[in-house]
């Protein structure tokens, strides 16, 4: 028979499909090996392109061996791996060997980018090429997205998005540099019901580190605290032949220290573009909560304390299942300021959250509650101060008629990330629950403003930022006989000073407010005509 007859279309090194195959004893002895071991098949028949020495065999590293190892042994991996550590092109390696000897499979490769993703199938079909005809099974389809045998096997590549996958039946999902994919927490919130409901089926995911509280962090996270299911595996620069401390010396001279750590330490940080530090974001430890109420919607990490003042921080959404009806109560009776107690639910109505608000307020003490009055929160500041008649809500306007809470305009958002910015990085302020410090830790820079970045949310944040506010005014060192001077920097200081606003009115020597102290309602403020 002709090589032409052979080989798949114009490509001479690709058996096609249909071609009788007639081994001799030692193709035999040397197929069984190689479908046998991972390892045996990559050094001894795949070749990549090295940037030295052009086409070479793959000679794998101590560890890259233990990776193969790893993969065939667990159902679900996570790999975290410094830069240029050869994991994608082992992933690639170890891919074509599940694709020629596990028939039919459906592998599928999804990067940030259709383009990366094409670029890994690009690097198995160079493999393919220069394989023996006796190991290749025969080539039915092969172009830039997918690469199919004659097994019935087959390999797609494509980039992550929600219908990356939809209606395929996937055995092997390997996911590329996944903290860098945009909208990530989307895509595996939609993807991973549908690989795993089989009960051999894998899941590979490789990536260096890349900020806080993205989905790569959470299941390498969740999988060395082992309660996700996946096994992780660690590559740090030191694993990399030649590489040592005079290597390290010189990147770093050559990049940053922080730059270092993230790409080759496999060191978790902020984006960048955070509003707190990474510094700060890496000192952050979560606590479990004593107990876990309301259908496990309200978390509590401390119990009221008698005699201590508490402020509950309120943000509200529409309970439609995107945003969350939030609050924080927050002991301000310690030093730190302390996190005693978060609310997250995301399906209670607007006109229900007041009565879970009141519940609570008054178990701590009938905590001073601040309500944000936009939108859905003019509905709760209502219900809970006039339906209820909770009275120690903060008043912004006595004048107004929706002058109950706080506006969360522009000014007030700015203000208050800047106070909860140095609270927080100065350990003025002890956070123990950890969504919200995932909350914290994906709190970025956008345009002008803050918010959360993609996939992400802010709404415990938000709780936060109107306590960093709230804590600037006049009205609350008149409270607490706090000197918020006392706890943060002058210097930063000096900057929210310039522009802050007092809640209320400016007291221009008539009788507007009165404070009264009252065990049964601390704080509560009471307004008389002027």
């Amino acid at each position: 028979m002709s090589l032409q007859k052979e080989t798949y279309l114009a490509n001479n090194n690709v058996k096609k499909d249909g071609v009788i195959q007639e081994w001799s004893p030692e193709e035999v002895t040397e197929y069984a090996k190689c479908m046998k071991d991972p390892s045996y098949f990559t050094e001894n028949y795949v070749k990549i392109i090295s940037l030295d020495s052009g086409l070479v065999n793959f000679n794998l590293y101590e560890y890259q061996r233990k990776m193969f190892q790893q993969f065939e042994e667990s159902r679900f991996n996570v790999v975290l791996a410094c830069r240029q550590s050869g994991k994608s092109i082992s992933a690639c390696a170890y891919l074509l060997w599940y694709t020629l000897f596990h028939p039919e499979k459906t592998i599928a490769i999804l990067a940030n980018k259709g383009a990366t993703a094409r670029e890994m199938l690009s690097r198995i079909t160079l493999m393919l090429e220069n394989i023996p005809f006796f190991l290749q099974p025969g080539c039915k389809a092969l172009n830039k997205g997918s690469l199919e045998f004659s097994n019935n096997s087959r390999i797609i590549a494509s980039a992550t998005s929600g219908s990356s996958i939809r209606g395929l039946s996937v055995n092997l999902l390997y996911l590329d540099e996944f903290a860098f994919v945009e909208r990530a927490a989307e895509f595996y919130t939609s993807t991973y019901p549908v690989v795993t409901a089989g009960t051999s089926t894998k899941v590979i995911i490789t990536s260096t580190a890349n900020g806080i509280g993205n989905t790569f962090h959470k299941i390498w996270e969740g999988s060395v605290q082992r309660v996700n299911g996946f096994k992780p595996f660690r590559v740090d620069w030191w694993d990399v032949p030649g590489r040592d401390d005079k290597w390290k010396e010189e990147t770093i001279n050559n990049t940053s220290q922080l730059q270092f750590d993230q790409e080759f330490g496999n060191t978790f940080f902020g984006t960048g573009d955070t509003l707190v530090n990474s510094q700060t974001l890496l000192e952050f430890k979560a606590l479990s909560p004593i107990r876990s109420l309301e259908d496990h919607c309200l978390q509590i990490y401390k119990a009221p304390v008698n005699k201590h003042d508490y402020i509950m921080t309120v943000d509200v959404s529409r309970g439609r299942g995107q945003d969350y009806s939030t609050f924080n109560l927050i002991d301000i009776s310690v030093r730190p300021f302390e996190q005693v107690a978060v609310y997250r639910n995301n399906t209670i109505s607007p006109i229900l959250f007041p009565n879970i608000i009141y519940k609570y307020a008054k178990l701590y003490n009938n905590a001073y509650a601040i309500v944000e009055s936009n939108d859905q929160g003019s509905v709760v500041c209502n219900g809970l101060y006039y339906e209820l008649e909770y009275e120690n809500v903060h008043v912004e306007s006595a004048i107004k008629s929706s002058g109950v809470g706080i506006e969360m305009t522009r000014k007030v958002k700015r203000l208050g990330c800047s106070a909860i910015k140095d609270l927080l990085e100065n350990r003025k302020i002890a956070i123990h629950d950890e969504k919200t410090i995932m909350e914290i830790s994906t709190f970025e820079a956008k345009g002008n403003s803050f918010e959360a970045s993609d996939g992400n949310h802010d709404d415990l944040m938000m709780n936060l930022v109107m306590f960093g506010y709230f804590v600037t005014t006049q009205y609350f060192g008149d409270m607490t006989n706090i000197d918020l001077k006392k706890l943060i920097f002058d210097k930063k200081m000096k900057e929210i000073e310039d522009d802050v606003v007092p809640f209320g009115a400016i007291d221009d020597g008539g009788e507007f407010m009165e404070q009264i102290e009252d065990k049964e309602r601390p704080w509560h403020v009471e307004y008389h005509e002027m």
